[in-house]
């Protein structure tokens, strides 16, 4: 069976057509049954081409016009809502928990499966967002005697926390010691409201989601995945080899302000931007690193023209490392661009 006919699998998404979506049974855990969701979007003419999208905290795939970037080009589109997120969280679990980053490689690894195996793709990009970039850079250096990953794109990867150092260091090493015999005590971490002011079309922003999986002031940090972050972090900062290669995308300041400014429109008002850049050269051998100027945390959520250069740098990048990019005409024939 050809890809194209398996990626019609699934029922229909929340986003409507052409989205669809498919769980992943991921068995059960102390809190109960687990699952994840898998979300297709498929491109206008078959390439073998296809991306895997992952979110970060506090978040979930909505971003249709990612979508368009993508199957536009024709490449098919994949966006996997991890377990206790978005569209894969049940009642009866803790929203975004983990005790180990390493609990999403199953559902990663389902995923990549489905993709290659499945619905037959020859080629693979990963794409990962903020927690989403911490996660499938440990992954796909885990995994990368698989050899299913050909290209990986981290949009502000959450490679540090952003605070100073007494409380990078010291204090996360003592609520990690908090985390691992009381790993779902809330502690006293909350996320600023302001990035969640800047996007939603309720606050100030041109975004509309659902607020229940990804609202304005988060969920409470727990002590357990407070400690998975910080392991999986200095993991990383200990240097990977991803032979795949690395386009780190991220802005060029950070906005540090707790009160709503028109400056956090123009910044990453979540993460250190300074860290991304510090710790990309230790992902692997083949790293680009590219800032842009005016790009807030989901670089892809920024304003329109500063997502426009997001996708030009993008674009420039996949045809220079991963293959030429693909343009389909009005007859639905895929063919390579210029």
């Amino acid at each position: 069976m050809t890809y194209r006919s398996r990626m019609e699998d699934g029922q229909a998404d929340v986003l409507g057509a052409p989205y669809r979506s498919r769980v992943i049974d991921l068995g059960h855990d102390e809190e109960g049954p687990v699952v994840a969701t898998l979300v297709s979007r498929r491109a206008q003419a078959p390439t073998g081409r296809a991306v895997l999208y992952v979110h970060g905290f506090v978040d979930y795939f909505f971003q249709t016009h990612l979508a368009d970037f993508f199957t536009d080009r024709g490449w098919d589109f994949y966006a996997l809502d991890l377990r206790k997120y978005g569209r894969s969280l049940r009642p009866h679990q803790t929203p975004n928990f983990c005790r180990s980053l390493t609990d999403y490689y199953p559902e990663l690894d389902a995923a990549a499966r489905i993709i290659r195996d499945e619905d037959g793709h020859d080629t693979l990009l990963v794409n990962g967002h903020s927690t989403g970039g911490l996660i499938t850079s440990l992954w796909t250096h885990d995994r990368r005697a698989e050899g299913w990953v050909d290209g990986l794109v981290l949009n502000s990867p959450f490679f540090d926390f952003n605070a100073r150092w007494l409380v990078r260091r010291p204090v996360a090493a003592a609520v990690a010691r908090v985390g691992r015999t009381r790993p779902l005590r809330v502690v006293p971490l909350a996320l600023s409201p302001v990035y969640g002011q800047t996007l939603h079309t309720e606050q100030r922003g041109e975004w509309t989601y659902d607020l229940a999986w990804k609202p304005l002031l988060g969920f409470p940090v727990r002590a357990g995945w407070l400690a998975a972050i910080r392991e999986a972090q200095q993991r990383l900062r200990g240097g990977l080899a991803i032979p795949a290669p690395v386009l780190l995308a991220c802005s060029v300041r950070s906005f540090r302000g707790t009160s709503w400014h028109e400056a956090a429109t123009m910044a990453d008002a979540v993460l250190d931007v300074e860290h991304m850049v510090r710790w990309a050269p230790g992902l692997g051998p083949h790293v680009t690193v590219v800032r842009v100027d005016g790009g807030m945390h989901d670089l892809t959520l920024s304003g329109p023209a500063v997502r426009a250069r997001v996708f030009d740098e993008m674009e420039r990048w996949m045809g220079a490392y991963i293959e030429r990019p693909v343009r389909v005409d009005e007859a639905g024939e895929a063919t390579e661009a210029a």
